[in-house]
Formats: structure tokens, sequence, C-alpha cells
């Protein structure tokens, strides 16, 4: 946007807050009037996408401090300012607010030229800390956020979802493999236009739950149900993996509910790395038996009578 633009169109009217309202004042001004002028909630009026659209622009410069700093100098410096030569052709533009520092007349190169070296020595490098505005190559637009929800196979392997804006237009945006909850992607030159081209848009991911993975970091963790026996005696189980296949784990005899296994570069895989996924045993007893499997059960605890698997607990419980 040009600077012009901006002396042109008061944001904090725009949002209804303060010159001092905070980020959180402003952020929350935003969402109120968006969520009420969203075209879509306005079919039969024309002139919501406009307001639509210059809400949102508003929270853009005004969200981000660096652009509101800016914003703020240029409107202190007064709507008469203009930045191209007025119909007269003599370049009144800069002489309306700026002829008090320069002087009146004056030749070029000394402190009452209009465009002299005391420009420079005044602003002491304004015009780079205007992101180019005064000098130099003209800004980018701002950046614009938005939020998308995909599925946990989708953040494992990667996977694109379509953004649509209130236009009507549809932003594809590339999701890479193993991208976690609350990490953004970068979508370049999607953001708002500027004299110097567009910004980039900012896409928040969040990823659905699986009923059966569950994911730590680059790890996936699974609970394996298991058989007394194969408990008892060990055993080997096939399992799936996230990456669609099935690998087979030794169970150790004699193990018990909570012991974990790993499978080595069975989680999260990158480029440069692979997490592991962890298999969580649990023994599940039989709701039911019938009279040979209950005789056999009674027989085992027969032969393991004098086998007491509370041994010490007392001790460890005591205060």
């Amino acid at each position: 946007m040009a600077s012009q633009d901006w002396i042109n169109k008061d944001f904090y009217s725009i949002l209804g807050v303060s010159r001092d309202a905070t980020a959180e004042e402003i952020k929350k001004a935003y969402r109120k009037l968006a969520r009420q002028h969203h075209p879509d909630k306005n079919p039969d009026d024309p002139s919501a996408e406009q307001r639509f659209k210059d809400i949102s622009e508003a929270h853009s410069v005004l969200s981000d401090p660096e652009e509101r700093q800016q914003y703020d100098a240029i409107r202190a410096m007064g709507s008469g300012a203009r930045f191209s030569g007025s119909p007269g052709g003599d370049g009144g533009g800069f002489e309306d607010i700026f002829g008090g520092l320069f002087g009146q007349g004056g030749a070029p190169g000394t402190a009452g030229g209009r465009f002299g070296g005391g420009f420079e020595d005044i602003f002491g490098g304004m015009g780079e800390r205007f992101g180019g505005r005064f000098a130099g190559s003209p800004p980018k637009g701002g950046d614009r956020t938005a939020k998308t929800t995909i599925s946990f196979k989708g953040a494992v392997r990667g996977t694109t979802v379509g953004l649509r804006e209130a236009s009507g237009n549809v932003i594809d945006v590339r999701i890479p493999a193993g991208i976690r909850e609350g990490q953004k992607v970068r979508v370049k030159g999607k953001g708002q236009q500027g004299p110097g081209g567009a910004g980039d848009l900012l896409v928040e991911v969040s990823v659905q739950d699986h009923p059966f993975f569950e994911r730590d970091g680059d790890h996936i963790r699974i609970r394996l149900p298991i058989s007394f026996d194969e408990a008892v005696l060990g055993a080997t189980a096939e399992v799936p993996t996230i990456h669609g296949e099935k690998v087979k784990i030794r169970i150790p005899a004699g193990s018990s509910t909570g012991k974990t296994l790993r499978l080595k570069g069975q989680g999260i895989r990158r480029k440069n790395s692979s997490g592991d996924m962890r298999v969580v045993l649990e023994v599940v007893v039989p709701q039911e038996l019938n009279e040979e499997a209950e005789a056999a059960v009674r027989a085992y605890a027969a032969a393991t009578n004098g086998v007491n698997p509370r041994e010490g607990l007392e001790a460890q419980a005591a205060l």
C-alpha cells in the first residue's frame, strides 16, 4: 500500500479502537467486525465485501508493530502530505509539510533546498526505517494469517489443502510430512498486496487425533493387547504402522502390562532422521472361560502358590 493511502485511511476508526489500543484490543475488535461483516453472512449486501476488505486491511497494519509504527508516523505528518507533484508541477506536495523544515526557496544542496542533503541529515535515515517508502525499493504488503485442520494421516505423510478466500479464490497450501500441531506453513506471495509486491500467507495447522496411533514428538506410541499366555510364555505379534506396513515384534516371556517395546525407525520419517514406534503391552484377561481353560488356570494357580505379586507393597506404600 502506498503511503498516501495510509494518510487517507483511518484504520483506528475502521476497527473502532483508540489510537493507544493494545494488540489484544485490536485483535478482539477485528474478530468481532470480521464475523459481523463477512460477505458470507451478508449475501444480499454488495458493500459487505468492501467493508470486510477494509477491516482486514486495518488489522493487517495495526497488528504488526513495525507497520503500525510506520503508519502512525506517516499519519502524524498530516493529511496534506503527497508524494507526487501538485497540479502546478512544482513538487509542492513535499513543500506543504516539509517547507518549515527546509525553509522557503534556497538552492539545491543547501539547507534551504527542497531535496538537498539536509533531508537525510534531518531525518537521520528515516527513509530506511519506513521500509523504503521515502527511499530505496518500495515495501511489500503485510502478511495474512489463516488456520486449517488436517487428518493425522495428512500430518504424517504430507497433504495439500485448499483455502477459500472471501473473493472465492482458492489457495492451495502444501503441508509437509511430519508437521506438528500448531506449526505454521508459509505460502509466499499470498499476503496483502503492496507497492513492492505481496506479502506471505501464514497458515497455522491443527491435527486431528487418531484412535490408535498417538504421537510424541517424532515417535509414535501404540497399545498392543496380548493374551495371558503370550505374556507368560512370550510370543511374536504383528503390528500395523503409520506407513501402512505390518511388522513383527517379539514379546519377551514374563511381560506385564505397561512394558514398552521399541520398533526403530517406524515413527515420523524426515529427510535426515526418523522417530521410533513404541509398543506398550496390555495383558488382556478373558471375561469368560470354558471348563478346560478354567481348570488350566486353577492348576497354574496351584503350581505358583508360593509366588506373591504384591510382596513388598506395604513397604513401598509407607509414608
